[in-house]
């Protein structure tokens, strides 16, 4: 096994290039994931903060240096999935800061394999993570 964790969240180079043109504009991003119908369908990117988390979402680690958060009800469904953060052009109807872009964030997910299943990162419920020292930077 790696010494490092699998992480659960990776995103693509065109998506970090976004983020790199929100976070100029908007400072430090948050994405969540909510799992709904329609706009929760996609993930969402905020300023950091705007959203707020709680004991109903799981911090899934961090894309481009920008935490990610899922609803606890979508992981359920999801946790055996790595998930990769991408961006394509066209305008989603969300609050989402790319929308402005003419481009959407959306997830692309691949199971993970048995040896990884084994090194998973570990996640948090959104109350956890925003209480643990190292979130507080």
């Amino acid at each position: 096994m790696s010494a490092e964790p699998t992480p659960r969240v990776l995103a693509t180079a065109a998506a970090e290039a976004t983020i790199d043109v929100l976070r100029d504009e908007h400072g430090p991003l948050m994405f969540h994931q909510s799992g709904g119908c329609c706009d929760g369908s996609s993930p969402m990117c905020f300023p950091k903060g705007e959203f707020r988390v709680g004991t109903n979402d799981v911090w899934l680690g961090q894309i481009h240096g920008c935490d990610f958060f899922m609803s606890a009800a979508q992981f359920a469904y999801w946790k055996h999935t790595q998930l990769t953060i991408d961006v394509v052009k066209g305008r989603g109807a969300s609050f989402s800061l790319e929308i402005p872009l003419g481009v959407r964030f959306l997830i692309r997910s691949r199971l993970f394999t048995q040896e990884e299943s084994g090194s998973l990162a570990p996640v948090y419920d959104g109350e956890e993570y925003t209480t643990r020292p190292a979130a507080r930077h």
